[in-house]
């Protein structure tokens, strides 16, 4: 008999008829010769009953029937007497497909998610865990839907890099060589000439330098894959593996950039509400209880579009009314998560798209905005500033503060090289990028996502651990 995965079995109505299933075991309890098997496979939230006669069934394979055992059942489908659930199994026979003793590390309920961390290889059999792996899936599926909708192509861009596209250098590196036998130059530097691709390589921190070549020639594409930051930072926040989905678009100006941004988001999250309903009402009830309000309200409102300069005055004057900032917030200052998290979430009162950040904190390709005599600029809208800034979107969310960090990238050859020397950056490696501006540049812009931090909102999670399979953090490379 062909097996029938349990989020069909639940559908189904054809009451009587003979039925096989597969999974393993959440909980069992029984009385007076008939027991009662709570049986999941990972293809819903919900698990089937399994009705068992112990006059029926071996006594010896119901006491193999233990929490996290995998069998195979047999038997009648039936409409159920109990409350909350349409169908249940009467079986006929079951197979012990992998036996699990008292070790088993999932025994007790509530568990924190410090000890489930622990123990990564199993906690995707937790209830919890199985929505958040099974919405991370379909929030996979509505990226790829979405930019193929859009007439976007899929790009794929190299892991293992020679440039640093973020500056910061927190890198990790790749080498074949000795560790323990370093050749060296005469100033101390190591010498990557013998190395595997001759030169020094690290694993990549964004694809958006090589996204940018495919939007000069394929007008608009996406990146979607896997990046990697050397930062020591241990917050619920960060990661030091994560995936990111990075668009770049051909002929896109600022305001343009800002309505793909707010579009995309509210597809995800539509798509969320309308494809994961079971596992959302499931952490809704567990986790967040105001996560599916939260979800539907962010497709209710246009998201706000706010200039760096009027977000820093309205700070400011929140400070003056008696908010307590634990970091400084003057024009000029990079914004915190807490700067961020109040102007979404007490201020405003739902998501903003930040414009015209200080250069000085901003990255070199972005585009500078028009400069006054005094030393200012002019951005977004006609809003004035008194410094220098860049044409950068970043998109500020409720609970997760940036979620996209985006802008319009510098098109002119003379300007970007400028701001290149200007940070005293090597040139070395940045001469592939730079001829996009001598051969036929376009303006073009674009953003990346966090694929993580798309899933801890959607998911109601706290900690950005718990919503990857395997987290890499400083320290932790386990499974």
């Amino acid at each position: 008999m062909k097996r029938t995965k349990i989020i069909d079995a639940l559908k189904c109505t054809s009451y009587g008829e003979n039925i096989l299933v597969k999974g393993w075991v959440r909980s069992k309890r029984g009385s007076k010769g008939i027991f009662f098997v709570a049986l999941n496979d990972g293809s819903t939230i919900n698990n089937i009953q399994i009705v068992g006669d112990e006059a029926k069934i071996p006594e010896e394979t119901v006491k193999r029937i233990t929490t996290g055992a995998c069998i195979s059942v047999e038997g009648r489908l039936v409409e159920s007497p109990a409350a909350g659930q349409a169908s249940e199994i009467q079986a006929d026979s079951i197979e012990i497909l992998g036996d699990c003793d008292n070790t088993y590390p999932l025994q007790k309920k509530g568990a924190s998610w410090e000890y489930l961390r622990t123990v990564a290889h199993l906690r995707p059999r937790t209830n919890t865990f199985g929505a958040i792996l099974r919405i991370r899936h379909n929030m996979a599926m509505a990226i790829h839907t979405y930019f193929h909708e859009h007439g976007y192509f899929y790009f794929h861009t190299p892991l293992i890099t020679a440039s640093d596209c973020e500056g910061a250098g927190n890198m990790f590196q790749v080498t074949t060589k000795n560790l323990y036998d370093l050749k060296k130059d005469e100033q101390g530097k190591i010498i990557y000439s013998d190395d595997f691709f001759g030169e020094q390589t690290s694993l990549t921190v964004s694809g958006q330098l090589e996204g940018e070549l495919g939007a000069t020639a394929l007008g608009a594409i996406y990146t979607f894959g896997p990046t990697f930051r050397a930062e020591n930072s241990n917050t619920p926040r960060h990661l030091a593996e994560f995936w990111m989905i990075e668009p770049e678009v051909a002929f896109l100006d600022q305001e343009e950039l800002m309505d793909l941004e707010e579009d995309f988001i509210k597809y995800c999250v539509r798509w969320a509400l309308e494809h994961c309903q079971d596992d959302l009402a499931f952490l809704n009830k567990m986790i967040d209880k105001g996560l599916i309000e939260r979800l539907e309200g962010v497709l209710k409102e246009d998201f706000v579009r706010l200039p760096y300069t009027e977000g820093i005055r309205i700070l400011q004057e929140a400070k003056k009314n008696g908010k307590k900032f634990e970091f400084p917030c003057e024009w000029g200052d990079d914004l915190a998560s807490e700067h961020e998290r109040y102007l979404v979430e007490e201020h405003f009162k739902k998501p903003v798209i930040m414009t015209d950040y200080p250069r000085a904190f901003k990255s070199f390709y972005m585009k500078q905005n028009e400069e006054t005599a005094d030393g200012g600029s002019v951005g977004y809208k006609g809003a004035v500033a008194p410094g220098p800034t860049m044409q950068g979107t970043d998109v500020l969310f409720p609970s997760i503060g940036e979620i996209i960090g985006g802008s319009v990238r510098e098109e002119s050859y003379g300007k970007l090289l400028g701001e290149v020397e200007r940070r005293q950056m090597d040139l070395t490696h940045l001469t592939w990028y730079l001829d996009t501006r001598k051969y036929g540049s376009c303006p073009h812009a674009g953003f990346g996502l966090g694929f993580e931090r798309l899933i801890l909102f959607v998911t109601g999670m706290q900690n950005i651990r718990d919503v990857i399979p395997f987290p890499r953090t400083p320290g932790n490379a386990q499974f």
